[in-house]
């Protein structure tokens, strides 16, 4: 039987992981307006319009397209609108306004994963709400109850059913993610089969119905890896709407190395890393690290500590 330890606070570990790309300060969702369709209307009138296509929106390398409604009135085709908040500081409203998928091709819309990193506190938080939104949406159109169409309401916070009066609310689904280390301070990483040749990360997994955090940890280290983990605490939590997940950061600790062994089907190959190994092989690029914009990456390197942008400069890679 797997005993999981109380979970530490933020606070009390002092080990909580800030500034995670996805998570940054953004404007306020201002979910009291939602369910104002006259207020929703005039904000709409001055707002500011992320562009959402399929799961890209308009941008350019580095910053957010952001039209006016005037602008969007002038777009071909139908679209759906939602609320993305207000900017309390200047009272701004922004919108996502979401067209049919383009061609994959549109040099003018991208991915969370292509430009994520590089956007703004501000433009980085609607983009990740607007694709959130948006991908949601875009895969529940018809009732789970009855099989009918639905329609947006609440400003995209929900869907409706006219026939049975059902409302369905966007869903998210939480994934733990775990830096496992042993009493030396090292990190066990591990290389899943649908990554790049040379790809290692953190082990992680989505939450079971009837789980807690604490237990899933648990749970995906010993399934994955064959190490039973102790002293789960909280690091830090992320959106990662690819399509529809949160990531939940944690950390904890194994007292026995020698039971660990890749689980041969979700992950083929497992490594102990220290801090000068770490550096090495990214090096000599003998492994390469999940990219800048996920938790992955910065769990990593909030264990490495001091010069982790310096020395961790290797190559990084999404999926195949």
């Amino acid at each position: 039987m797997l005993v999981v330890s109380p979970i530490m606070s933020a606070t009390e570990s002092g080990n909580h992981i800030r500034n995670l790309i996805l998570a940054r300060p953004s404007i306020d969702r201002a979910s009291e307006v939602r369910a104002d369709p006259e207020k929703l209307a005039e904000l709409w009138k001055s707002a500011r319009i992320v562009i959402l296509a399929g799961d890209k929106f308009q941008s350019s390398s580095d910053a957010l397209t952001l039209m006016s409604s005037t602008e969007i009135d002038k777009l071909q085709g139908a679209g759906e609108k939602y609320f993305l908040g207000i900017d309390r500081s200047d009272g701004q409203s922004y919108f996502a306004w979401h067209l049919p998928a383009l061609d994959s091709e549109n040099p003018q819309f991208h991915t969370l994963r292509e430009v994520g990193a590089n956007l703004s506190d501000l433009e980085a938080g609607l983009a990740v709400h607007a694709v959130a939104l948006g991908n949601w949406h875009r895969v529940h159109p018809m009732c789970s109850r009855c099989g009918a169409p639905t329609r947006v309401d609440l400003g995209g916070a929900v869907r409706i059913c006219d026939v049975d009066q059902s409302q369905h609310h966007p869903r998210t689904d939480p994934a733990v993610i775990v830096l496992v280390k042993d009493h030396d301070d090292r990190i066990l990483l591990g290389h899943q089969p649908i990554w790049p040749e040379k790809r290692f990360s953190n082990f992680a997994g989505f939450v079971e119905p009837g789980e807690s955090f604490e237990q899933c940890v648990v749970r995906e280290v010993a399934e994955e890896s064959g190490v039973v983990v102790h002293s789960v605490s909280y690091l830090g939590s992320q959106p990662w709407p690819f399509p529809a997940s949160i990531m939940i950061a944690f950390e904890a600790v194994t007292s026995d190395v020698s039971t660990a062994k890749a689980d041969g089907v979700e992950i083929t190959e497992i490594r102990w890393f220290s801090r000068e190994d770490m550096k090495r092989a990214v090096e000599t690029e003998e492994i390469l690290l999940p990219p800048r914009i996920s938790v992955a990456r910065r769990m990593i390197e909030h264990w490495y500590g001091p010069g982790a942008l310096e020395d961790l400069q290797g190559g990084e890679s999404w999926r195949a």
